[in-house]
C-alpha cells in the first residue's frame, strides 16, 4: 500500500511540476502585465470589486465546485459574506493549525526557521504551492518535508491554501473565524472519497 501511495505522490508531483513549468511569465505588453501594473499595492485591481494577487490570480469567488469556491480559472478561493467564512476556508484554518503551524507559526505568520505562508501564497502560483507541499523543498538552512502522501494535509490542501490567501489578503484576521457556512454535501462526499483511498 505504501508503494502505491508513494507512486501516486510521485505522479502527482510530476504532474504539478509539468503544469507549473508550462506557465510562462507575461510579456511586458501583454494583457496580464497590464493587469499587474494596474493593481494597487494592496493587490486590488483597478476594476471595481476585482481582487488580483501579486501572482496574477484572482480571489473573486465565481462558482462552487465540489463544495469549494473557485475563481474564473478554477483555482480554489475563499468567500466571506457578512463576516461568514465559507466552510472550506474555515476548515483550512483548522487543518493548517493541526499540521502546519508548528513550523510556519500560528496563522501562517512565519517563524525563525520557516517562512510566513500568508505572504508566500500571495506571490506564489497556486500550482507551485501544490508542488512544494506535495514534494517538499530543501533550502540552505531548512527542509520542508513532502506531504503528498499525508491524507490529513493532501485531502485538505485546497482548504489550507484558501485559508492562507484569505488571511494574507487580510480578508480574515488572526485566530479562528467567528462564523462559518455549513458544510456542503458535495464537500463531504469528496472528503470521504479522499480519506478512503
Amino acid at each position: 500500500m505504501k508503494a502505491i501511495t508513494s507512486l501516486t505522490a510521485l505522479v502527482l508531483g510530476a504532474t504539478l511540476a509539468t503544469s507549473a513549468m508550462a506557465q510562462t511569465e507575461a510579456a511586458p505588453d501583454s494583457p496580464d502585465a497590464e493587469t499587474a501594473e494596474a493593481q494597487g499595492s494592496d493587490g486590488q485591481s483597478a476594476a471595481e470589486g476585482a481582487h488580483v494577487l501579486a501572482n496574477g490570480q484572482s480571489t473573486d469567488a465565481v462558482e462552487m465546485t465540489d463544495g469549494r469556491w473557485r475563481n474564473d480559472e478554477g483555482i480554489p478561493t475563499f468567500k466571506v459574506e457578512d463576516g461568514v467564512v465559507d466552510f472550506a476556508t474555515f476548515n483550512g484554518f483548522r487543518r493548517y493549525h493541526a499540521e502546519c503551524h508548528v513550523c510556519h507559526g500560528p496563522d501562517g505568520e512565519g517563524s525563525t526557521y520557516a517562512p510566513a505562508l500568508k505572504e508566500s501564497v500571495l506571490r506564489m502560483d497556486y500550482y507551485d504551492f501544490m508542488e512544494v507541499v506535495a514534494s517538499g523543498r530543501q533550502g540552505t538552512n531548512s527542509v520542508m518535508p513532502a506531504f503528498g502522501t499525508n491524507k490529513n494535509v493532501w485531502c485538505y490542501i485546497d482548504d489550507i491554501y484558501t485559508y492562507l490567501v484569505a488571511h494574507g489578503t487580510e480578508t480574515i484576521g488572526r485566530g479562528r473565524p467567528a462564523e462559518r457556512a455549513d458544510k456542503p454535501e458535495e464537500y463531504s462526499a469528496l472528503e470521504d472519497s479522499c480519506m478512503e483511498m
